[in-house]
């Protein structure tokens, strides 16, 4: 059985990197899709309603409706204070598990 360890690693951070987009910049559905798809983080738009509708559940983003110059209008999504927190929490504590999965993983270079 072969493991498919970018979607592993994706699944456990992408909901994060939505949280870091929001922070720079309230955004719509199809902007974060446009940006987290470019990136490789998420396959297409269809993965992205269901995890806003969680992070929307745990407190951490919200929704507003804004009207929009070239059609319909939008639903945009922010950061909370609460997931500024956990975003604050989360960066706090990836860099020093990065660090330590590359010394538990990672080929000695000398």
């Amino acid at each position: 059985m072969t493991v498919d360890v970018g979607a592993q690693l994706r699944k456990g951070v992408v909901e994060f990197c939505v949280l870091g987009l929001l922070e720079r910049e309230p955004m719509y559905g199809w902007q974060l899709s446009d940006r987290l798809v470019k990136a490789g983080m998420i396959a297409s738009i269809g993965t992205l309603y269901p995890m806003l509708s969680r992070l929307r559940n745990q407190g951490l983003v919200t929704a507003y409706d804004e009207a929009s110059a070239s059609g319909p209008v939008r639903k945009y999504y922010r950061l909370t204070a609460e997931g500024d927190a956990q975003l604050e929490t989360f960066r706090l504590q990836w860099g020093p598990f990065a660090a330590t999965v590359h010394d538990l993983v990672g080929k000695d270079e000398s």
